[in-house]
């Protein structure tokens, strides 16, 4: 600038000395410098000086434009670096303006999946002296972002479990702002706060009575709005009503359904209203009150403040703003051992040495994780602690109405639901004698819901299959059990078809369990219901095993069966069939020497004119009984050479028991072909043979069983033994 500044002024000098001349120029004077004198050396400032300079610096920062302006991050460390004074006013507004920003930051992200890390960091904090600004925080952001007031909530509920100051006084600055934008008709204040109170309420950190006294000031004078914010508050908090204050929710809904009918409010409100009962009906499935992700207090753990409504409240707002703390330090240190209680006194060395134990620590839980599932596989404690639990709350039940209320509360694990008949079967078969009292619980299981009923309908199958196990009580009790199930319809009549009642299908428990079974039904609803349900069309496929239709042998079985437990009218449609299947053709039979031809004339005439009186003609019979050996003769006490000499006299009568003059099997020969009869049967009579066929087995002399049928066969060569085979048509004789 100085040299463009000069180069006019040489311009304008040579036009006055004009470009001829010559004019030398004035010698440069010299300018005499006198000698500065020496600088004072700059003074060392002590400790104290940099630190009041830095406090006068930090203080003027923050006085500026009302509260403060920007301070670059490595200013504003560099400032804190210098003051180090805990008891000085500047360092304790440093640390409260570090403490806002913590808790402020930690609020804002979280959620869900890190609500369990950003909780222990806050307690990180001081919450004693900045509960104020935890509060101011957590309500605006709640404000701020309404989905995330469950959240909020729950990070309030933990909190209020360590520090129940901080929650109460969240819950008076939340009552307090509802109240006053209730006054001022700001409806999004009064959202905002009804929410956040409703969560508080689910959490049990406000009593529920808090939330009666909203719900009614807000319906007393319904206007739009106010109903609009009753039915969202609802929305939150109506499903922790219905299970606390039953009566405070049904007085509220009684009030909507006024206002529904009455009151003249705009059609959006009274859609709101009816959604709100439709979500009433649903059992709040859509607004459960907490969130199975966000249930992270104990019940036990929580505490419950009882702030009214209208009560008088101090908010504290002092303790929103920085105010000196002369024994800063005191309380500091008193937070610090509150922090260390409530995290674990450990917390610090294992962050210290976090990274170098993770190995080992991932490793010990691996081998406490194998132990504990070894634990579980061998004892199955949790199984046995089940069973307990049904068993003691079946056996202290008054009537079965109760039990199965208390055993419907019981949690079952999943996979575990079979227990639950298991266990009323097994409580059953331990009585001395059949109580109706297991019954009535089984048929009421049965009947509230499909999921016990196919429950019950395996346990039948599992238990029958098995019931050899049992002894002949337990066995009885467990037969009476399913018969009072079976016959008031609790279990479908299709699970008879696991019986197959037969020879070989079928045990002598078995027998006695199904004979136990049908005849309970029979007493429960009646022979003729119960021959009724037997002939039923749709449950004739599963009953085939009960009455066969195909094998002789096995209907004759089942005929004999029911005949003799007393319901032979149960095999009527089987005697009929049996009766009009086809005959096999019977060979004709083998030529006879003619010595056992005379014997059994013999023997004939003396039957028939000894027995008349008790047998038929022996035209009508068409039994006849073949002896090929002398052994076999004396047996029947006539001498072998004295052919058609007089009858011997009848033995005298054994003294075997009425049930051992029935048809007993023995080993049966080799079944004939198809068509052919074959031998199945030999008679124990106490009288000769002889006699003993001249009797028709139509004939009750004998004492045999009345309706049980008897097959006889062809008759078969001699043994050597010389035993005899009776012989006939392969379909039997009744007896009358």
């Amino acid at each position: 600038m100085a040299a463009v500044v000069d180069m006019p002024h040489r311009e304008r000098g040579k036009q006055r000395e004009g470009g001829d001349s010559y004019r030398p120029s004035r010698p440069a004077r010299s300018r005499s410098r006198s000698r500065s004198p020496p600088r004072a050396p700059v003074p060392v400032r002590t400790e104290e000086e940099k630190q009041a300079a830095a406090k006068a610096e930090y203080e003027k920062l923050l006085n500026m434009r009302s509260g403060g302006t920007y301070i670059p991050p490595a200013r504003l460390r560099a400032l804190q670096a210098q003051i180090t004074d805990k008891s000085s006013k500047e360092y304790q507004r440093m640390a409260w303006e570090a403490l806002k920003k913590s808790i402020n930051g930690l609020i804002n992200k979280v959620n869900t999946a890190n609500i369990k890390h950003i909780v222990p960091e806050l307690f990180g904090e001081n919450l004693v002296r900045g509960r104020g600004l935890f509060c101011r925080s957590i309500m605006k952001a709640q404000a701020a972002s309404l989905p995330f007031t469950p959240i909020y909530a729950a990070m309030a509920a933990i909190v209020n479990t360590k520090l129940p100051q901080v929650g109460e006084l969240l819950v008076k600055r939340l009552i307090m702002q509802f109240r006053k934008g209730f006054k001022r008709n700001d409806k999004a204040v009064c959202l905002s706060s009804t929410t956040f109170l409703a969560h508080l309420i689910n959490q049990q950190v406000q009593h529920e009575m808090l939330a009666g006294q909203i719900l009614l000031l807000l319906l007393h004078k319904p206007t739009d709005d106010s109903v609009e914010i009753a039915v969202g508050f609802c929305k939150e908090v109506g499903q922790y009503l219905e299970e606390m204050q039953p009566a405070i929710s049904m007085a509220v809904f009684d009030q909507f359904r006024n206002i529904l009918h009455e009151s003249d409010i705009d059609k959006r409100t009274q859609y709101m209203i009816e959604v709100l009962f439709q979500i009433r009906k649903d059992k709040f499935k859509d607004h459960p009150a907490i969130k199975e992700e966000l249930d992270l207090v104990e019940e036990e753990d929580q505490i419950t403040h009882k702030v009214e409504l209208d009560g008088e409240i101090d908010v504290q707002d002092g303790l929103n703003i920085f105010k000196y703390d002369p024994e800063w330090e005191e309380h500091e240190e008193a937070y610090k051992r509150l922090k260390a209680e409530i995290l674990g006194e450990a917390s610090d060395d294992e962050e210290g040495d976090e990274d170098e134990d993770e190995d080992e620590s991932s490793e010990d839980e691996e081998n406490e994780e194998t132990k504990a599932m070894e634990i579980k596989d061998q004892s199955n404690a949790d199984l046995v602690n089940l069973r307990r639990t049904i068993y003691l709350t079946i056996m202290s039940s008054a009537d079965p109405e109760e039990a199965v209320h208390k055993l419907m509360k019981i949690n079952l694990p999943v996979g575990q639901e079979p227990e639950l008949p298991s266990m009323i079967v097994e409580c059953c078969s331990q009585e001395k004698t059949y109580t109706k009292f297991f019954g009535l619980i089984g048929e009421r299981f049965a009947k509230i819901n499909r999921l016990w009923c196919d429950l019950f309908e395996q346990a039948f199958v599992k238990y029958y299959e098995t019931i050899h196990r049992y002894e002949n009580n337990k066995l009885r009790n467990i037969a009476m059990l399913f018969g009072h199930m079976f016959a008031s319809d609790a279990l479908g009549w299709h699970c008879l078809s696991v019986i197959h009642l037969n020879e070989e299908e079928t045990t002598s428990s078995s027998r006695i369990f199904i004979k136990i079974l049908f005849q309970h039904i029979s007493e429960e609803i009646g022979l003729a219901k119960l021959r009724a349900r037997m002939t039923d069309e749709t449950l004739r496929p599963s009953l085939e095993g009960l009455f066969p239709r195909e094998n002789p042998r096995n209907i004759r079985f089942s005929i004999n069966y029911f005949t003799s437990i007393g319901m032979g009218v149960l095999t009527e449609e089987m005697r009929e069939h049996l009766m009009n299947m086809p005959k096999p053709a019977l060979p004709a039979p083998a030529a006879q020497d003619r010595s056992d031809t005379d014997s059994v004339s013999s023997y004939s005439s003396y039957t028939h004119s000894s027995y008349s009186s008790r047998s038929r003609s022996r035209s009508r019979s068409p039994l006849s009984i073949f002896f090929t050996t002398t052994r076999q003769r004396r047996r029947l006490g006539q001498p072998a050479s004295a052919k058609g000499s007089t009858a011997p006299e009848p033995t005298r009568r054994s003294r075997r028991s009425k049930e051992q003059l029935v048809c007993r099997q023995r080993r049966a020969p080799q079944e004939a072909p198809t068509g052919q009869p074959i031998a199945v049967s030999r008679l124990f009579v106490p009288v000769p043979v002889s006699v003993a066929v001249e009797i028709s087995i139509a004939s009750a002399g004998c004492a045999w069983p009345k309706g049980l049928l008897y097959a006889v066969t062809q008759p078969q060569p001699a043994s050597a033994q010389g035993e005899g085979w009776l012989a006939g048509s392969s379909e039997g004789w009744e007896v009358a």
